[in-house]
């Protein structure tokens, strides 16, 4: 996707989970020189200054500061990797830069909200690239990925939770969804994708599926959909045994663990077209 000649200078705006570690080496394998993180207080973890160069610990909400740090640096392109946990977002202390952005805003949601910040950037000559950039070989192609075949009738819920998910995601509510046997149990919203899982797998007592999808337009410069460990650990304690991710479209972050723990716990997971 990116040509490594291109990106001397790359910014991160890094939020919480492996994602942040991943992109930063996948980066500097990609001949990345100057490596540039925005991270945040109580959600990035501490060890990813030790992948970057230049690291500015933020509060969630200093837009300006954000900024300024990315000019001071020459980064005129960044990426948003990783998410910050919706209790953070509630605490929001916007500085003066985000409250004239969120003025101007009004319907929020994640997609406008990121989009107005991404529009922020732009007028400071920061283009925000897709999040999948130099992580194209952690997109799975369709078909079985690690664990267990999916037997007939989880065929035919995998195509079901396909479909409500797809809906669901297109409406804004949530790009996962919980089924079993043709039956919804859970469809994730301002919470969050484990805490889903979480509540759909007591629901199905050891045959749940989870099925996760992009939106309809997915804006990949943000908001990509994501598996990686925890959700396999969340999904085996909860009794989710098997996961369905859109092909193309969802990044498996930890592969080699991921695959680890599948064939520990028993979970598999497939990768779907429309």
């Amino acid at each position: 996707m990116s040509d490594s000649s291109t990106f001397k200078k790359m910014g991160m705006i890094a939020g919480n989970g492996i994602y942040p570690e991943t992109f930063a080496r996948a980066a500097r394998a990609a001949g990345v020189e100057l490596l540039g993180a925005a991270a945040f207080t109580d959600e990035t973890e501490p060890r990813l200054a030790d992948l970057v160069d230049e690291i500015e610990w933020l509060r969630v909400g200093q837009l300006g500061k954000m900024i300024k740090f990315f000019k001071a640096h020459g980064i005129t392109e960044a990426v948003m990797v990783g998410q910050i946990a919706p209790k953070n977002l509630f605490d929001l202390r916007p500085d003066l830069r985000l409250l004239k952005m969120l003025s101007k805003v009004k319907e929020r949601n994640a997609e406008t909200l990121f989009t107005a910040i991404a529009d922020e950037l732009a007028k400071d000559g920061i283009s925000l690239l897709p999040a999948t950039t130099f992580l194209d070989d952690l997109l799975p192609g369709a078909g079985h990925v690690c664990g267990p075949t999916l037997s007939d009738r989880q065929e035919e819920d995998a195509a079901y939770g396909f479909r409500i998910a797809k809906e669901t995601s297109r409406l804004d509510i949530g790009q996962t969804v919980i089924v079993k046997k043709g039956t919804v149990l859970a469809v994730e919203a301002f919470e969050g994708t484990n805490e889903a899982i979480k509540r759909g797998g007591q629901l199905g007592k050891g045959e749940a599926m989870m099925v996760k999808v992009s939106k309809p337009d997915q804006d990949f410069r943000f908001d990509v959909p994501v598996v990686g460990p925890a959700t396999i650990e969340t999904a085996a304690e909860s009794g989710v045994t098997a996961i369905v991710v859109e092909a193309e479209s969802t990044l498996l972050l930890g592969k080699e663990e991921i695959e680890g723990l599948c064939l520990e716990h028993q979970v598999s997971i497939v990768a779907r077209s429309e």
